[in-house]
């Protein structure tokens, strides 16, 4: 029993199921295949394949090198690391990962998250070389957390992170990345370190006479959003705007990524600051990772395994770390260029990273007069997309509670911080959980009209009652957690029936069944319940009836032995035996009666 509630906890999809009955040869081979999955569809790959992905790789190259650069000036680091990410960690993913659509890069609410953890104990202006090194550590705790959470079978974590709290901070993440913008559209020099909206408004009313002073060429500034990389670099160039006031990116280094694994910072006080952020952007990069790479294999029809994401996301950011890379995941905007782009593979992702290996060894200089103004644009344009306010409506529409989780989270990060935010939607999805679990549904059922069907009386108003009998359904295993709520809400219940009943003159009230089939399992202080419930339906002349409990709690029910205290002959197998049982009894003796021989058939 021990083992095989391990195995349902840890292992639902169970993976050895491939290994069984294998020589240990074979057993080797698929173990190499689980972790790289290249090996698996490598050996079918086609040249039509490679025409396709071949495409797609361009493609999504095309958008990763200025999203990349974008995203690395809002992390407030060197624009070079965002293309440093965009060669390693997809190279990394080509060969574990097993989405087939899933574009590899950096992700601005990551880069906003480590920008303003990071920003928070290290200023990124006053020590450059600290704040890079303190970005490269959190890196390598994000991967190493990524890549703990998939070997240890912990997945079911980031489930924590609800599609309506995903949707809410999303949204606010990408309202305070737009703001933050404001500083390269509006050429602000003195801009907030902060994310919030108030100080972000505060910050750009105040200035708002240096932006009146506009410089010679501002107009290249204010086209500059409708125009791409290639055509704002040119007019810069071309009109020599970069002396005239508009800030551009500057030297790109050339060459390869450089080692950073001797850069880690493992002292205080900064360690606690560097593992808080990677385990938070860590944990956020992964939900995002995971749920863009289910999403796209949903449309194509194949299943991903969470536990193996997170094991190919960790891997690649620990390995990125060491080689100057900061965080990286599957962000939606890129894979979904991919996707539509027509990959067949994760190739696309190794075609990416050979044309930004091209672009670091030969084409840096060209963005050395790339407006700043155009990295905002760009990550404005991709930021409008993950405001998902039709998400928003549908929550709404649906579920109440969800659209609260959902508003939390982004009235949070928008008017507090992103941490606030994401703290304030995950504590309100917890709560939820814990009111789901502390407060149970229990309703009464009523025979529908000319079957033995039982159902609740609120959903079907035409089932009838049963003279006599009170049939009530616990609808959520039976914990420490809701243990007194039922046995309040039972009695209750009961108290209800027998003045409905008084009120009326009807027939008194003789027996309570509990109609036990959604009750999955039982503790000790569900059992402890169930005794309590047993002697105040003695103490009013009653008689409890279980119908049809399920093995996990029979085993403890029999263990305790509650069975012995209610007597076997009061366990049926259906709600329709136990009221036949139940009416019987009220036509043939008094309730307490306990005749074995006249009674029908039960399932103990």
């Amino acid at each position: 029993s021990f083992k095989n509630s391990l195995k349902e906890t840890f292992f639902p999809d169970d993976p050895l199921r491939q290994f069984k009955n294998k020589t240990p040869s074979r057993k080797f081979f698929l173990g190499l295949q689980y972790f790289l999955p290249i090996l698996e569809w490598g050996p079918r790959y086609t040249f039509q394949f490679l025409k396709s992905d071949l495409i797609s790789g361009i493609t999504i190259a095309s958008l990763a090198i200025p999203q990349g650069i974008s995203y690395a000036k809002l992390a407030n680091l060197p624009p070079i690391l965002g293309l440093y990410s965009s060669f390693i960690p997809p190279l990394i993913y080509a060969m574990m990962g097993s989405s087939r659509d899933l574009a590899v890069g950096t992700v601005a609410v990551a880069s906003l998250l480590i920008g303003s953890m990071l920003g928070d104990e290290v200023n990124a202006t006053e020590n450059p070389a600290l704040y890079l090194h303190l970005a490269f550590t959190a890196t390598f705790f994000a991967g190493l957390l990524q890549a703990s959470l998939g070997l240890l079978r912990l997945g079911f974590i980031v489930d924590f992170l609800s599609h309506a709290t995903i949707v809410g901070f999303m949204g606010g993440a990408a309202t305070v990345v737009i703001l933050q913008q404001l500083k390269g559209i509006l050429g602000l020099q003195h801009f907030t370190q902060s994310t919030d909206i108030i100080s972000v408004l505060r910050s750009v009313f105040s200035q708002i006479h240096e932006s009146k002073k506009r410089p010679k060429f501002f107009w290249i500034s204010a086209m500059a959003p409708l125009t791409t990389v290639i055509l704002g670099s040119l007019l810069v160039y071309l009109t020599h705007a970069e002396k005239h006031g508009v800030d551009v990116i500057g030297n790109l280094k050339k060459g390869l990524n450089p080692p950073s694994f001797g850069d880690f910072v493992f002292t205080s006080p900064y360690l606690t600051t560097a593992v808080k952020t990677g385990m938070i952007t860590g944990i956020i990069a992964l939900a995002e990772g995971i749920a863009v790479g289910r999403s796209f294999a949903m449309f194509k029809h194949y299943n991903i395994d969470g536990n193996k994401e997170m094991v190919a996301i960790g891997t690649m950011n620990i390995v990125g770390s060491c080689f100057s890379c900061y965080l990286t995941t599957g962000p939606f905007s890129r894979s979904a260029v991919n996707f539509n782009a027509g990959c067949k593979t994760a190739m696309s992702n190794v075609v990416m990273a050979i044309a930004v290996m091209f672009t670091l060894l030969f084409l840096t200089p060209l963005f050395h007069y790339t407006p700043l103004v155009v990295l905002s644009a760009i990550i404005i344009s991709a930021m409008l997309g993950l405001i998902d306010y039709e998400a928003a409506i549908h929550l709404w529409k649906v579920d109440k509670f969800d659209f609260v989780v959902c508003m939390g989270a982004y009235i949070g990060v928008v008017f507090a911080s992103v941490e606030v935010g994401l703290v304030i939607a995950v504590a309100i999805s917890v709560l939820r959980l814990l009111l789901f679990v502390a407060r149970p549904k229990t309703f009464v059922l009523g025979n529908l009209p000319n079957s033995t069907i039982y159902r609740s009386v609120e959903q079907y108003p035409t089932t009838n009652d049963v003279p006599g009998i009170l049939i009530l359904q616990i609808d959520a295993p039976i914990y420490f957690a809701n243990s007194s709520y039922l046995r309040e809400r039972i009695s209750r219940w009961i108290d209800e029936e027998e003045d409905k009943l008084k009120s009326t003159g009807e027939t008194s009230l003789q027996y309570v069944i509990f109609n036990m089939s959604a009750v999955g399992n039982i503790d000790t202080s569900g059992i402890s319940m169930l005794e309590e419930v047993k002697k105040i339906t003695d103490r009013r002349g009653l008689k409890l009836v279980l119908a049809n409990p399920g093995a996990e709690v029979m085993k403890k029910l029999n263990k305790s032995k509650f069975i012995e205290t209610i007597g076997k002959e009061w366990i049926y197998l259906t709600v329709g035996e136990a009221v036949e049982a139940c009416n019987y009894k009220l036509h043939t003796c008094k309730p307490d009666a306990t005749n074995e021989d006249s009674q029908p058939w039960n399932n103990v």
